[in-house]
């Protein structure tokens, strides 16, 4: 099922850090006609949640403490080849199913040599598998509605190699993408299109050549490396990812054109900002030597990037265009609280809840919001805050609240690190009672006028809030906390019953 899609294409590589949206967008512009993602390993997609991102109009597949793991857009709905990581057929099969509408096809890697993936039974590790490899591939292709597709490295024998295709050809797969090494060979070592053509000859699907980045120099030189394998199609990695231009059938572009017209999809599609910075100098990895080079390499941030390539005002439009579309859904989508919620705890205690996020580059070491809260505390001669920390046993990330005169604070969101919820918990109560946390910067997510909302919102509710509580408990007084468990969900678990600070 759909063979078609696979015949004389160009094809962008999947590769780590580099096949992210802007990259893929990119490739499409110079002439790609398929791009695939980065491999996604099956456990990480299957807890991720599908949002629709109207800000940036994209779909996002998004862990609980934020990550985007997966980003994809319609420009690149029938373009895109979702690669996975794999090693159980039943789990491949929900992944792929979850995806399967946002993307054209799927991939499993059975080429990665890379230890993480072989010691997860994947990639490489596959190819000794046989059995395995037709299970997962035949699972696939009787479940999906869209094609089904692998990537492979050659085995020593050329024999095996062929028997090998052969078998995966039998499960219906609709192409068979090949990495002309072995699982020990690299870059250095000759690709073997030998081996490449010889499967050629023996199946009938397409056959995409990969490998040949030692032979692929300018655009012509694609069409000769198909010839030499005699594949249907071929995919390029290494020469993508330093000059994406080199898809063009007029030839490449100068280099800091192809590297602002990358920067211009990252900024334009909220790029993860390590992401960037490693795409700008994988890109730049002759050339580190030019003042551009070496200011990158002591970047953190796309802001910084945008200054040192000369694209500042552009990316300032960006963030623009995005807060006036956010506050335009805001205005159609938001109540009036403006996502101030105020419950009640399972000890009976009132529980208020902000959706904020802590983001580590809006506050100095010495003046986190938990350093802030302490001291406003002592100030107010309230007892020290007291935080409780879930922690999400699947993807390992936290939510903390924190209980100051004898009321709970907390966030729907979760973070990465412990510390990290423990801080948003302290910004929710401070900003619940209009105090500064400490930061130097404003969060993405917040304004001025955001918070003093969230501020009037509580001040409006919060003489019901004291006259509900017990005797004494309005004035400070610390009292029995329990933790509220009807809230953590079963892939949760408690991990620390109290931290001051």
């Amino acid at each position: 099922m759909g063979s078609e899609k696979y015949a004389g294409k160009m094809v962008l590589a999947p590769m780590v850090r580099v096949g992210a949206l802007p990259m893929r967008l990119l490739a499409l512009d110079y002439g790609a006609d398929l791009v695939y993602c980065e491999e996604i390993i099956d456990r990480k997609i299957l807890i991720t949640t599908r949002t629709e991102n109207a800000v940036l109009g994209t779909i996002d597949y998004i862990m609980s403490d934020g990550t985007v793991v997966f980003r994809t857009c319609p420009r690149e709905k029938d373009s895109v080849i979702f690669q996975m990581g794999t090693s159980d057929p039943k789990r491949a099969l929900a992944a792929a199913r979850k995806v399967e509408k946002d993307v054209a096809g799927i991939d499993i890697n059975m080429g990665c040599p890379k230890e993480f993936s072989i010691k997860g039974g994947m990639g490489c590790a596959l190819l000794s598998q046989p059995d395995k490899i037709k299970q997962i591939l035949t699972t696939l292709v009787e479940g999906l509605s869209i094609p089904v597709t692998c990537k492979i490295r050659v085995l020593p024998e050329l024999e095996d190699t062929i028997t090998l295709a052969k078998m995966i050809e039998t499960t219906g797969v609709a192409a068979l993408a090949v990495h002309g090494r072995t699982r020990d060979e690299r870059p250095r070592h000759k690709n073997r299109n030998d081996v490449i053509k010889a499967i050629v000859e023996s199946l009938s699907i397409p056959i995409i050549a990969n490998g040949g980045s030692k032979e692929i120099f300018e655009f012509g030189d694609i069409e000769r490396f198909r010839m030499a394998t005699g594949a249907s199609s071929v995919m390029i990695a290494r020469r993508a990812e330093w000059n994406c231009s080199i898809f063009r059938k007029e030839g490449k572009l100068p280099l800091y054109d192809v590297i602002k017209a990358y920067l211009t999809y990252a900024f334009q599609y909220d790029n993860n900002d390590i992401n960037t910075k490693y795409c700008v100098l994988q890109m730049m990895h002759e050339d580190m030597d030019r003042l551009e080079g070496q200011k990158t390499l002591t970047i953190k941030t796309n802001e910084e990037i945008s200054e040192v390539w000369g694209m500042k005002a552009e990316y300032q439009q960006f963030l623009q265009d995005r807060k006036r579309q956010s506050d335009t859904l805001q205005d159609l989508n938001s109540d009036s609280h403006q996502g101030f919620k105020r419950r009640k705890a399972a000890d009976g205690l009132p529980l208020i809840e902000l959706p904020l996020y802590f983001d580590k580059k809006c506050y100095l070491p010495a003046k986190s919001p938990k350093q802030s809260l302490h001291e406003w505390c002592f100030r107010c001669n309230y007892n020290h805050p007291l935080y409780k920390t879930e922690e999400h046993s699947r993807d390992r990330t936290f939510n903390s609240r924190v209980l100051v005169d004898g009321k709970w604070y907390t966030t729907p969101l979760w973070q990465k690190r412990k510390q990290y919820a423990e801080q948003a918990a302290a910004m929710c109560c401070l900003l619940t009672h209009g105090e500064h946390d400490g930061r130097v910067k404003e969060p993405d997510d917040q304004t001025p006028e955001l918070r003093h909302k969230w501020h009037q919102i509580a001040s409006s509710v919060n003489h019901g809030i004291n006259s509900a509580l017990p005797d004494g408990q309005a004035n400070g007084e610390k009292s029995a906390v329990v933790l509220d468990t009807s809230e953590v969900s079963d892939n949760s678990t408690a991990v620390a019953e109290e931290t001051n600070s």
